[in-house]
């Protein structure tokens, strides 16, 4: 029984989380309780087989999470994206969007589609895109006798974007987490000269799965109105123009609303994409550029630059905090042979690697149901990462599908935090079965994207290695 303390590890991790106790605080006080218990019975003679001295290797560690520089991207990006939230970008281009396509049937269901697509790869920050569009889409939506569960859904599932498409904070996460594991992987079969998984390829091979969900959801949206259009209706665009004030062509107003956030967009990606800047370099591109678009639209001021900074300060140290209090976990797991346990699991599976591959993808999107995907990105895939990659899967394709299957971590009842966000802005006339509702479908949709990609992974890989 003592050979599985590393699964009773994370099990009690799982359990505190549950229970409500701050992420990082949890992983690191459960890890050292642990290794303070494995030292206690080894003192005892109790044959546990504790290997201590992996715990010697925290403050190296510690300091290569402090001097990393792909995690630089972390702060920028998401100072980029609280700097387009306060700037107010996306009302402009909801407006033009609405004007565009709000006289199809579904049509307003699809501007809010394309405009939080645009916003999500503006900001990569879901919380902030979910808010964004609730805040600006879902009175709309409802006053034009769009569905409850219909109008909630599209916009919690479109905020989700934010996790797989570029530049996502999520992916740059994952890409740091996974280099180290491709590094590991090929080192443990005795490859000297290890080739490395960068957070741009990751960003390349997200790329067009991203566009096919988004295309998916549009799909989702028009047939939904066609097969049962009292649930979406079409919008008088001579009334909506006279509500938002606007007289004339509807050019102008789309030209000024979808400039900015797609020059940005060129900006980051384009540079990433064509070899001119590293993610770490384009972040800082995106910030610069959000600070000249907040400029030129006239809200900044010394108040809102004290709250950007101070919004940024916290998330940027939550994340760190979690990564040191994983670190500190996953010494602790292998300090227990975690790492041998899991790798003696995976090859007597049923199926190999597609067993193996199999089995992670459904404990990652059952664990989605009850954890945060920064959680699962620091705790699970330094365990399984390794294994998976040593088996001779591709790293790009198995980032990108990691991706996608967290994706579905914001969106899962009852501790999905798209829900919560949206629930938050939400009129209490629309109750919260509408939301649980409204989300099936699209992740559904979400899952397909994994099946597809499973079958097809050439889909994630092809755009990576043109490049």
């Amino acid at each position: 029984m003592l050979d599985y303390m590393p699964f009773f590890l994370f099990a009690t991790i799982c359990v505190v989380l549950m229970l409500g106790y701050p992420v990082a605080l949890s992983l690191a006080g459960t890890a050292l309780a642990f290794a303070g218990l494995g030292m206690g019975l080894e003192a005892l003679g109790v044959a546990l087989h504790f290997e201590a001295n992996f715990l010697s290797a925290m403050p190296n560690r510690v300091y290569g999470i402090m001097t990393n520089q792909t995690l630089l991207a972390v702060p920028l990006f998401v100072l980029m994206g609280v700097l387009l939230e306060k700037s107010r970008v996306a009302e402009t281009l909801l407006d033009a969007m609405t004007l565009a396509f709000g006289s199809l049937r579904g049509g307003l269901g699809i501007a809010v589609i394309l405009v939080g697509m645009l916003l999500a790869a503006s900001t990569g920050i879901v919380g902030a895109t979910v808010v964004t569009m609730g805040l600006l889409s879902l009175p709309t939506m409802l006053k034009r006798g769009y569905s409850p569960a219909l109008a909630t859904g599209t916009i919690c599932a479109t905020g989700t974007l934010g996790q797989i498409i570029p530049p996502s904070i999520a992916l740059v996460l994952l890409g740091d987490v996974l280099s180290n594991a491709y590094q590991q992987a090929q080192l443990a079969m005795g490859v000297w000269s290890p080739k490395t998984v960068s957070v741009g390829d990751l960003f390349v091979g997200a790329l067009i799965p991203g566009l096919i969900l988004v295309l998916a959801y549009i799909v989702y949206v028009i047939l939904t109105a066609w097969l049962r259009p009292r649930l979406a209706p079409p919008v008088d665009r001579q009334a909506l123009m006279q509500e938002l004030g606007h007289r004339g062509s509807v050019w102008p107003l789309l030209l000024k609303g979808l400039v900015p956030p797609v020059v940005l967009i060129v900006a980051v990606l384009g540079s990433i994409l064509g070899g001119f800047a590293t993610p770490t370099e384009a972040s800082a591109v995106g910030a610069f550029g959000a600070l000249v678009l907040a400029l030129v639209k006239g809200r900044v001021n010394l108040a809102m630059l004290q709250e950007v900074t101070r919004t940024t300060t916290q998330v940027t140290s939550m994340v760190f905090l979690i990564l040191i209090g994983a670190t500190l976990f996953s010494l602790v797991f292998r300090a227990y042979g975690g790492e041998a346990l899991v790798t003696e699991l995976f090859e007597s599976m049923p199926g190999g690697v597609v067993g193996a591959m199999l089995i992670v993808m459904l404990v990652m999107f059952l664990l989605g149901f009850i954890l945060d995907f920064i959680e699962i990105t620091f705790v699970v895939v330094p365990i399984v990462g390794p294994v998976l990659l040593a088996m001779g899967i591709d790293p790009v394709w198995l980032g990108v599908m990691i991706a996608i299957n967290l994706q579905t971590s914001f969106l899962t009842p009852p501790f999905g935090f798209a829900l919560f966000y949206l629930r938050g802005v939400t009129p209490e006339s629309v109750p919260t079965s509408a939301i649980y509702r409204g989300v099936i479908p699209f992740i559904l949709l979400q899952l397909s994207m994994l099946l597809a990609l499973a079958a097809f992974p050439e889909l994630a890989t092809w755009l990576p290695a043109q490049l």
